[in-house]
């Protein structure tokens, strides 16, 4: 059975909350660097952040399967007697 790997997570929710977990680390990592709770506390209240805005783009449509997402492949509708028309003038 062929496994249909299109689109390994490529879309707007995805990047962003990936950025925003980043970001999140980001600031965590200096927190262990200079012994600081508040950075530390900071950091895991951006990163939580990032899984939010992440799943709520998602559910706001802007996830892999909503109507923002990046289009792998132009899809065509059929003609009036069902054969595919993609590439056809």
């Amino acid at each position: 059975m062929e496994e249909q790997h299109e689109d390994h997570g490529h879309s707007t929710a995805a990047w962003t909350g990936v950025g925003v977990i980043l970001l999140g680390t980001a600031i965590a990592s200096v927190a262990v660097v200079i012994p600081s709770l508040v950075l530390g506390i900071i950091g895991a209240v951006v990163i939580v952040a990032g899984v939010a805005a992440g799943k709520t783009m998602s559910m706001a449509g802007y996830g892999n399967k909503g109507h923002h997402a990046q289009a792998g492949s132009i899809v065509d509708a059929p003609d009036e007697t069902g054969a595919e028309t993609l590439g056809k003038s």
